[in-house]
Protein backbone atom coordinates (compact mmCIF):
# COMPACT_ATOMS: atom_id res chain seq x y z
CA UNK A 1 0.00 0.00 0.00
CA UNK A 2 2.63 2.28 0.86
CA UNK A 3 4.69 1.49 -2.24
CA UNK A 4 1.47 2.29 -4.26
CA UNK A 5 1.26 5.68 -2.88
CA UNK A 6 4.59 6.72 -4.00
CA UNK A 7 4.10 5.19 -7.14
CA UNK A 8 0.77 7.56 -7.85
CA UNK A 9 3.24 10.29 -6.71
CA UNK A 10 5.91 9.94 -9.16
CA UNK A 11 3.08 9.36 -11.95
CA UNK A 12 1.36 12.66 -11.17
CA UNK A 13 5.10 14.24 -10.60
CA UNK A 14 5.82 12.68 -14.07
CA UNK A 15 2.45 13.71 -15.39
CA UNK A 16 2.62 17.09 -14.39
CA UNK A 17 6.28 17.46 -16.11
CA UNK A 18 4.73 16.01 -19.44
CA UNK A 19 1.52 18.83 -19.16
CA UNK A 20 3.89 21.43 -19.12
CA UNK A 21 5.73 20.56 -22.20
CA UNK A 22 2.51 19.80 -24.26
CA UNK A 23 1.18 23.14 -23.01
CA UNK A 24 4.26 24.93 -24.49
CA UNK A 25 4.08 23.24 -27.74
CA UNK A 26 0.52 22.40 -28.13
CA UNK A 27 -0.92 20.60 -31.20
CA UNK A 28 -1.96 22.21 -34.15
CA UNK A 29 -4.92 21.37 -36.17
CA UNK A 30 -5.87 23.18 -39.42
CA UNK A 31 -8.16 22.51 -41.30
CA UNK A 32 -8.96 24.32 -45.01
CA UNK A 33 -12.94 24.90 -44.25
CA UNK A 34 -14.29 26.59 -41.45
CA UNK A 35 -17.56 25.07 -39.98
CA UNK A 36 -18.27 22.78 -36.65
CA UNK A 37 -18.26 19.53 -38.99
CA UNK A 38 -17.69 17.46 -35.24
CA UNK A 39 -17.68 18.32 -31.42
CA UNK A 40 -15.89 16.50 -28.61
CA UNK A 41 -16.84 17.42 -24.90
CA UNK A 42 -14.59 16.57 -21.54
CA UNK A 43 -16.97 16.36 -19.09
CA UNK A 44 -16.22 16.50 -15.09
CA UNK A 45 -18.75 13.90 -13.94
CA UNK A 46 -18.38 14.93 -10.61
CA UNK A 47 -19.59 18.20 -10.71
CA UNK A 48 -22.21 18.11 -13.75
CA UNK A 49 -23.67 14.96 -14.08
CA UNK A 50 -25.97 15.34 -17.03
CA UNK A 51 -23.97 14.32 -19.73
CA UNK A 52 -26.65 13.60 -22.39
CA UNK A 53 -27.34 17.47 -22.92
CA UNK A 54 -24.25 17.71 -24.92
CA UNK A 55 -26.14 15.53 -27.39
CA UNK A 56 -28.25 19.18 -27.65
CA UNK A 57 -25.14 20.44 -29.75
CA UNK A 58 -25.64 17.85 -32.39
CA UNK A 59 -29.31 19.81 -33.06
CA UNK A 60 -28.55 23.53 -32.46
CA UNK A 61 -25.20 23.06 -34.53
CA UNK A 62 -27.09 20.71 -37.29
CA UNK A 63 -24.41 18.03 -37.00
CA UNK A 64 -24.67 14.38 -38.70
CA UNK A 65 -25.59 12.04 -36.13
CA UNK A 66 -22.75 10.66 -34.30
CA UNK A 67 -20.74 13.88 -34.80
CA UNK A 68 -20.75 14.84 -30.79
CA UNK A 69 -18.34 12.36 -28.76
CA UNK A 70 -18.16 13.14 -25.03
CA UNK A 71 -16.01 11.10 -22.06
CA UNK A 72 -16.55 11.91 -18.63
CA UNK A 73 -14.58 12.32 -15.79
CA UNK A 74 -14.96 10.89 -12.25
CA UNK A 75 -12.11 11.05 -9.66
CA UNK A 76 -13.45 7.47 -8.15
CA UNK A 77 -15.63 5.25 -10.29
CA UNK A 78 -15.97 1.43 -10.42
CA UNK A 79 -15.14 -0.14 -13.51
CA UNK A 80 -17.94 -2.87 -12.74
CA UNK A 81 -20.81 0.10 -12.45
CA UNK A 82 -22.46 1.19 -15.79
CA UNK A 83 -22.03 4.37 -16.87
CA UNK A 84 -24.36 5.94 -19.53
CA UNK A 85 -20.95 7.82 -20.66
CA UNK A 86 -17.33 6.57 -21.22
CA UNK A 87 -15.12 7.26 -18.20
CA UNK A 88 -11.52 7.78 -16.60
CA UNK A 89 -10.27 8.91 -13.45
CA UNK A 90 -7.26 9.45 -11.78
CA UNK A 91 -6.52 5.57 -11.64
CA UNK A 92 -5.94 5.69 -15.38
CA UNK A 93 -2.55 7.85 -15.13
CA UNK A 94 0.56 5.99 -16.42
CA UNK A 95 4.01 7.02 -16.56
CA UNK A 96 4.90 10.21 -18.49
CA UNK A 97 1.27 11.63 -18.65
CA UNK A 98 -0.11 8.49 -20.68
CA UNK A 99 -3.90 7.77 -20.10
CA UNK A 100 -4.74 4.15 -19.95
CA UNK A 101 -8.20 3.87 -20.49
CA UNK A 102 -9.36 2.56 -23.67
CA UNK A 103 -12.76 5.04 -23.84
CA UNK A 104 -9.78 8.18 -23.43
CA UNK A 105 -7.64 6.67 -26.04
CA UNK A 106 -10.65 6.57 -28.51
CA UNK A 107 -11.64 10.20 -28.22
CA UNK A 108 -7.99 11.38 -27.78
CA UNK A 109 -7.43 9.57 -31.58
CA UNK A 110 -10.24 11.57 -33.51
CA UNK A 111 -9.87 15.21 -34.57
CA UNK A 112 -12.86 17.68 -33.49
CA UNK A 113 -13.78 20.98 -34.66
CA UNK A 114 -14.63 22.16 -31.53
CA UNK A 115 -13.52 20.63 -28.08
CA UNK A 116 -15.53 21.90 -25.24
CA UNK A 117 -14.43 21.66 -22.19
CA UNK A 118 -17.07 21.49 -19.46
CA UNK A 119 -15.05 21.35 -16.01
CA UNK A 120 -14.24 24.87 -14.11
CA UNK A 121 -11.48 23.31 -11.98
CA UNK A 122 -8.21 22.32 -13.06
CA UNK A 123 -7.14 18.72 -12.51
CA UNK A 124 -3.99 17.15 -13.82
CA UNK A 125 -6.10 14.34 -15.79
CA UNK A 126 -8.64 17.17 -16.93
CA UNK A 127 -5.89 19.22 -18.94
CA UNK A 128 -3.66 16.20 -20.17
CA UNK A 129 -7.45 15.06 -21.88
CA UNK A 130 -7.19 18.71 -23.48
CA UNK A 131 -3.99 19.26 -24.08
CA UNK A 132 -3.95 15.82 -25.89
CA UNK A 133 -6.98 16.10 -27.86
CA UNK A 134 -6.91 17.43 -31.12
CA UNK A 135 -9.07 20.23 -31.96
CA UNK A 136 -9.03 23.16 -34.05
CA UNK A 137 -11.25 25.35 -31.32
CA UNK A 138 -10.97 24.74 -27.49
CA UNK A 139 -13.74 26.15 -25.28
CA UNK A 140 -14.34 25.87 -21.65
CA UNK A 141 -14.80 27.72 -18.27
CA UNK A 142 -12.63 31.08 -17.35
CA UNK A 143 -11.63 29.22 -14.56
CA UNK A 144 -9.57 26.88 -16.42
CA UNK A 145 -7.97 30.11 -17.99
CA UNK A 146 -6.35 30.65 -21.63
CA UNK A 147 -3.61 27.69 -21.18
CA UNK A 148 -6.54 25.05 -22.47
CA UNK A 149 -8.53 26.82 -23.92
CA UNK A 150 -9.24 29.49 -26.95
CA UNK A 151 -12.35 30.83 -26.04
CA UNK A 152 -13.15 31.09 -22.06
CA UNK A 153 -16.97 31.45 -20.72
CA UNK A 154 -18.03 33.10 -17.71
CA UNK A 155 -21.28 31.04 -17.13
CA UNK A 156 -22.31 28.95 -14.45
CA UNK A 157 -21.25 25.49 -14.33
CA UNK A 158 -24.69 24.38 -13.32
CA UNK A 159 -26.57 26.15 -16.48
CA UNK A 160 -26.08 24.13 -19.64
CA UNK A 161 -28.43 26.24 -21.32
CA UNK A 162 -26.91 29.79 -20.77
CA UNK A 163 -23.24 28.38 -21.85
CA UNK A 164 -24.71 26.69 -25.21
CA UNK A 165 -26.57 30.05 -25.91
CA UNK A 166 -23.26 31.72 -25.29
CA UNK A 167 -20.97 29.41 -27.39
CA UNK A 168 -23.55 29.65 -30.24
CA UNK A 169 -23.16 33.33 -29.96
CA UNK A 170 -19.66 33.02 -30.24
CA UNK A 171 -19.31 30.58 -33.07
CA UNK A 172 -21.59 32.91 -35.06
CA UNK A 173 -18.99 35.82 -34.46
CA UNK A 174 -16.29 33.70 -35.38
CA UNK A 175 -18.48 32.69 -39.02
CA UNK A 176 -18.11 28.94 -37.67
CA UNK A 177 -21.56 28.21 -38.34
Amino acid sequence: MFLKGIKDKFKRKSGRKILKQLVATPIAVTRESKGIRSVGCIVDLDKFEKSEVFFQFQEELSLHPNAVKIIGYKRFYDKNSPYATPVFSDKDLGWNGDIENSYALEFLGREYDLLVNYYNENSLLLNLMSVKTKARLKVGFKEVGPTYNDLMLDTPLMDFQIFKKELKKYLGIFKEI
